[in-house]
């Protein structure tokens, strides 16, 4: 709206490659270099959830359509659904 940015998400501790905002805007999933993803608050700002289970680099991350299941990909050559 203002143009300005009005949250930071930190708690990576690596790049983060792919970001997946919920259907009702509320949830915001993330997932990075440091092999995880990350679920989000996005009223808080703060990290609910961290999925672990890839073993390498997660690439990309999608919200289902009723926010019920993320699902991952990774450079272990897997796609996890959550």
């Amino acid at each position: 709206k203002s143009g300005s940015c009005t949250k930071t998400l930190t708690g990576h501790s690596n790049y983060v490659w792919s970001v997946a905002v919920s259907r009702d805007g509320q949830t915001v999933v993330s997932g990075s270099d440091d092999n995880t993803i990350k679920v989000w608050d996005v009223k808080s700002g703060s990290c609910t959830k961290t999925l672990t289970g890839h073993s390498n680099y997660v690439w990309s991350v999608a919200v289902s359509r009723d926010g019920q299941t993320v699902v991952s990909g990774s450079d272990d050559n897997t796609i996890k659904v959550w």
